[in-house]
């Protein structure tokens, strides 16, 4: 373990301790909905080889990955993470390609292997917020998806429709323009 990850491992767990609510804080529990990077490993396998260097936030163009601190537990901190509602992902796939240990796979940038490799959630629609199942007409999550007709098509009114080709980047849930939105992202780690 390197020096800095074993100082703030046990800053970390100083403060758990110390803290209301400390347990769970160390358990690793959060209510926080999050997504890994496209290519990340699960997320047990996710957390053992991630070696917290940052490389896949800084070589990303988007600036849709973030860093734990203590929110999701000591296991977790300084492991990346993105909020599709805050910022989603592009699908660049350039995060895989600098990550020294394959805790991101490296991922073409095509089609095919995109579908295959790229786990991230998947996209649900709650139709009772959805404003073309009401009766009006949008569409912009399926135009702001960059797999279109592959994971998400629209029918009648652009309503909306999840396949489950759909790798859950986020970018449907980023672009809905409901509050709360009508289309989320779950993800797909455990």
């Amino acid at each position: 373990m390197e020096r800095r990850s074993f100082l703030q491992a046990l800053i970390a767990t100083a403060v758990a301790a110390a803290a209301p609510g400390g347990e769970a804080l160390a358990a690793g529990r959060s209510s926080l909905r999050y997504l890994r990077p496209p290519g990340a490993l699960r997320e047990e396998d996710f957390l053992k080889h991630c070696i917290h260097c940052g490389q896949c936030g800084e070589i990303c163009p988007n600036r849709c990955i973030n860093y734990f601190g203590l929110e999701n537990g000591l296991a977790s901190i300084d492991t990346p993470y993105i909020i599709p509602r805050e910022q989603a992902c592009i699908l660049c796939m350039k995060c895989g390609e600098v990550c020294p240990t394959d805790a991101i796979a490296p991922i073409e940038r095509e089609l095919e292997a995109i579908l295959s490799g790229v786990k991230m959630g998947h996209a649900r629609v709650d139709e009772s917020l959805c404003l073309s199942f009401q009766g009006l007409t949008c569409g912009v999550c399926y135009r702001a998806c960059p797999l279109p007709d592959v994971a998400i098509y629209v029918a009648r009114l652009e309503q909306p429709h999840v396949t489950d080709e759909c790798v859950g980047c986020g970018l449907c849930e980023r672009s809905c323009i409901q509050l709360p939105q009508a289309i989320r992202v779950f993800p797909e780690y455990g």
